[in-house]
């Protein structure tokens, strides 16, 4: 990438001693607060999992796809700096259909305001809704939303496993239907964190809230193949109007039980279920895939060994979250590693232990077996080779499939 375009992200490691992190309900003076997003009758439509250790941004413009679950319409976005130590001034932004890269269908631009205002500034660790733009958009479809950064922002509150391409220009080029001024491209999303609608027939969210294979790790750039994407094609193709919609929680590398050493795989899922997960609009159901990464990096508490019932506490505290807020929790069993580095006796020991506690314990709303799913048949602590991506730990793009399909509807409320 261009040195005028995106500064290194070795530059802006560098002063992650800086960033910050807000884990409560946090809002900019004067605009909606994040935590309103829960109330109504709006539903997530898109909503990555953000952590800090983004690059720092000057006088750019970024373009970045939002792809839709649900249909619906009057859509709001939400702009994320929790993670950052700098507060973040947006000069302007602006939201389109898709036609083609960042190619915006032409005269469908719509601005974006804040309060009434162009311009807003979000404070460090804080985050905003945007007030409802007149646009609709279609399940499945793709949404370009667009910022002006006129910076220097800092360390940006990021996603950086997008699996998606995100555009960059110099300038202020918000309003531009036309992809020319947009020469540099990355696969990470910055800033923007949520697009929620009104929607047309559904009645709540659903978060898919985990760790890389959640996130899509080796899933098709730009396909939305990840499993996530994949529900949520099967609850908008079913026989009736689409009752639920999706959004994908999932952060690569991320753990249960304790924050990871990469600080751009994120805060622990105990620190961050009550905003990712519990926040979302009108959420009605969380399915939970994680703990491979605290198995495979023996991550106790208190940099103790790990053990199963370690595990499983953390995992009754999220279930517990999710009860007292009215949310119904599903289980997914941990899937196998044989010819990873993560896998050791030990290792696969304590994954048996997990998943049966996942199946038998009842202490979850009910369970998806992805482990009986993506298992070899002819060897249960490897996945099947025909959904493994190489790296025996993350589905291919079949893989993604299986375990979309694995899951049965019923287990989710409409």
């Amino acid at each position: 990438m261009s040195r005028n375009t995106l500064r290194s992200i070795g530059a802006a490691l560098a002063g992650l001693a800086m960033a910050v992190a807000t884990y409560g309900p946090a809002h900019a003076s004067g605009t909606p607060a994040a935590s309103s997003r829960v109330s109504g009758t709006r539903v997530g439509a898109w909503s990555p999992s953000m952590t800090t250790g983004g690059p720092s941004f000057t006088d750019q413009t970024l373009r970045m796809v939002a792809h839709s679950s649900v249909a619906g319409s009057n859509a709001r976005i939400t702009l994320s700096n929790r993670y950052s130590s700098s507060p973040l001034v947006v000069g302007a932004a602006d939201i389109a259909p898709q036609a083609d890269g960042a190619t915006a269908v032409a005269g469908a631009t719509r601005n974006v305001r804040f309060g009434g205002a162009v311009q807003i500034t979000v404070p460090a660790g804080q985050e905003v809704v945007s007030d409802p733009i007149p646009i609709t958009v279609g399940a499945g479809e793709n949404l370009l939303v667009s910022l002006y950064l006129p910076g220097p922002t800092g360390t940006s509150t990021w996603h950086s496993d997008a699996f998606d391409t995100t555009y960059a220009a110099s300038g202020d080029h918000t309003g531009d239907d036309s992809a020319t001024a947009f020469g540099t491209t990355t696969t990470s999303w910055y800033y923007l964190s949520g697009l929620d609608v009104v929607p047309a027939t559904a009645q709540g969210t659903v978060v898919a809230f985990g760790d890389s294979i959640t996130d899509g790790y080796h899933s098709s750039t730009g396909t939305y193949t990840r499993w996530p994407d994949l529900l949520g094609d099967r609850l908008g193709s079913g026989p009736g109007p689409q009752r639920l919609s999706v959004v994908d929680a999932g952060i690569g590398g991320n753990r249960v039980l304790t924050d990871v050493p990469n600080l751009w795989q994120g805060v622990s899922a105990l620190k961050r279920f009550p905003h990712d997960a519990l926040g979302q609009p009108r959420v009605s159901d969380v399915i939970l895939l994680e703990g491979i990464n605290d198995i495979g990096n023996n991550a106790g508490p208190n940099g103790a060994p790990l053990t199963a019932q370690d595990l499983i506490d953390g995992y009754r505290t999220l279930i517990n979250e999710a009860h007292a807020a009215h949310v119904r929790i599903i289980g997914a069993t941990l899937m196998p590693i044989l010819g990873n580095g993560y896998y050791t006796p030990t290792a696969e020991t304590l994954r048996q232990a997990v998943n049966q506690w996942i199946r038998t314990s009842g202490a979850f709303d009910g369970y998806i077996d992805f482990d009986q799913t993506m298992r070899d048949p002819n060897n249960i602590a490897a996945l099947n080779p025909v959904y493994d991506s190489g790296d025996h730990l993350h589905p291919n793009d079949t893989g993604m499939k299986a375990m979309a399909d694995a899951i049965d509807l019923r287990l989710l409320r409409s």
